[in-house]
């Protein structure tokens, strides 16, 4: 019981806010992504099975996300 009493309100407030944001940003990215190409990219990894751009893509999450998670923290 003593690790849950030692959780402050602040820090839990902090990081369900930091967990918004990073989702926000992470959609806003995918939102780009998505204008930028010049191809649907939705269809292009469900309809015709294009696995490396299905690759390409989750691995740019990845990074993505790795950076927002160092900039949250720093």
């Amino acid at each position: 019981m003593e690790p849950i009493v030692a959780i402050k309100l602040a820090e839990l407030v902090s990081t369900v806010i930091y967990t918004f944001v990073g989702v926000a940003l992470l959609f806003i990215i995918w939102k780009l992504i998505d204008w930028v190409t010049p191809f649907p990219v939705v269809k292009e990894i469900e309809q015709d099975n294009n696995i490396a751009l299905a690759v390409l893509i989750g691995s740019v999450f990845v990074s993505v996300a790795i950076i927002i998670a160092a900039v949250i923290l720093s």
